[in-house]
C-alpha cells in the first residue's frame, strides 16, 4: 500500500473514529450552495425578464456570478480544507463551522434576489 491511500484510509477512519470531517462538510456545502445559488439566479432572473426587464439582466447576473459568489465560495472551502487532519475532525470547530455554513447559505439564498432587485432598480431608473 502506497503512502497516499494509507494517508486517505488514515483521515477516513480518523474522521468515523472522531466526528465530522469539517473539509468534506464545507465541500459539500460549498458545491450544493453553488447549485442553489444557480438555481435561484436563473428563477429570479427570468421572473424579472418576464416582467419586461431588458435582455442585458442575465448577463449582468451571470457576471457578478463569477465577480462575487465564485470566490466567496471558494474563500469558504479554501478557510476548511486547509486543516491538517487532527483539526479536520476537532468538535472544537463546530461552532465555527455552523457559522460559516449559515454564511454561506445566507449568501447563496440571499444574492440572487438582492442582485435581481439592485438590476431592476438600475434599469428603473435608467
Amino acid at each position: 500500500m502506497n503512502n497516499l491511500t494509507q494517508k486517505h484510509e488514515h483521515t477516513d477512519m480518523g474522521a468515523s473514529a472522531s466526528g465530522t470531517d469539517w473539509r468534506r462538510a464545507m465541500s459539500d456545502h460549498v458545491a450544493y450552495a453553488l447549485l442553489v445559488y444557480t438555481g435561484l439566479q436563473i428563477f429570479v432572473t427570468v421572473k424579472a425578464l418576464s416582467e419586461g426587464f431588458s435582455s442585458l439582466l442575465p448577463y449582468v447576473a451571470l457576471v457578478i456570478l463569477v465577480a462575487a459568489i465564485i470566490p466567496a465560495c471558494r474563500w469558504f472551502e479554501r478557510r476548511w480544507t486547509c486543516l491538517n487532519d487532527e483539526e479536520a475532525t476537532d468538535p472544537a470547530h463546530a461552532a465555527s463551522f455552523r457559522r460559516d455554513t449559515i454564511a454561506l447559505w445566507m449568501l447563496a439564498i440571499g444574492l440572487p434576489f438582492v442582485l435581481t432587485g439592485l438590476v431592476k432598480l438600475i434599469f428603473a431608473f435608467a
